[in-house]
């Protein structure tokens, strides 16, 4: 509660062992608060979503009123203000000292309502989830994923994931066609060249390798101009965000970038070797042109 508003939020407390790394990468304003085994601090963390709602800054004093039986409440300084761009998340939540949460219950020091548990990978959320269920707590706690809190969330990164491989395999398909086409193009503006090479002693096969040699040369500058411009396109995003999205519907105020040099190694690996192999069968209708034909051929 602000002097002119009000707004309902749920309190997450935090000890003295809170990884802040996560919440300094989305500090929009002030800083995180420092939590003490001693005594309580008299800071509160909140969302960017909730500030604008209430028409408050780092550095001002909030009223947090406890719904209760008998009503209390706290006077806490905001420490900094966060914003995610996870609006489920930031219209709700706000950090505080647990030790406020805990008198104000009447606990002692080692209750609590709940444990968030941060994992590296994400692949793993379901894994450590079931271990804790089974493993960790007993027959009267329950232990919920992320994916089971959120679930519009991932289901968007999943439809993101399915957009990404069509697309790629789109990509993929529109180069095999217009490299079998200039391919094509190629052996028929060299009909001439073939029928001599043949008339010299020349096989199928070897005029085969000259064509794919020359196909491989073709992908290879093409993959080196694109990879260049890739490259480039990423760092100017990268440092100077140009391209934007709206964050109400895309939960991310610019497009991300992450490079993994593996991946992309192994992209244009595959993709090489796909178009190349793909360029085979044409290279066939070389082996096909009769000698007498090609070189009277114009």
């Amino acid at each position: 509660m602000s002097d002119t508003n009000i707004e309902g939020i749920i309190l997450k407390g935090v000890g003295s062992d809170m990884d802040w790394s996560f919440f300094k990468k989305y500090l929009t304003e002030g800083d995180i608060f420092a939590v003490s085994d001693t005594g309580k601090v008299n800071s509160i963390l909140i969302s960017d979503y909730t500030a604008r709602r209430l028409g408050v800054k780092s550095g001002d004093m909030l009223l947090v009123n406890f719904v209760q039986e008998q009503m209390r409440y706290r006077k806490l300084k905001i420490s900094g203000i966060y914003k995610t761009g996870l609006q489920d998340y930031d219209m709700q939540f706000a950090l505080i000292d647990i030790g406020h949460i805990q008198h104000i219950n009447d606990w002692n020091r080692e209750q609590v309502g709940g444990f968030s548990v941060w994992v590296n990978n994400v692949d793993s959320i379901d894994a450590v989830n079931e271990h804790l269920y089974h493993n960790v707590l007993g027959a009267s706690l329950n232990s919920n994923s992320i994916r089971d809190l959120l679930p519009n969330i991932f289901d968007w990164i999943q439809l993101q994931q399915t957009n990404e491989r069509i697309i790629l395999a789109l990509m993929i398909l529109v180069a095999i066609i217009n490299m079998s086409s200039a391919l094509l193009i190629l052996i028929l503006e060299r009909t001439n060249m073939i029928g001599i090479l043949k008339a010299l002693g020349a096989d199928n096969q070897e005029i085969r390798r000259i064509f794919l040699y020359t196909a491989a040369l073709i992908i290879g500058n093409g993959m080196l101009l694109g990879n260049a411009l890739a490259l480039l396109l990423y760092y100017i995003q990268q440092y100077f965000h140009i391209i934007t999205l709206p964050e109400e519907s895309y939960y991310l105020s610019v497009v991300p970038l992450l490079l993994e040099w593996k991946t992309l190694l192994l992209l244009n690996a595959g993709t090489f070797a796909i178009c190349w192999a793909a360029l085979i069968l044409p290279t066939y209708l070389a082996s096909r042109i009769s000698v007498i034909k090609a070189i009277r051929f114009e």
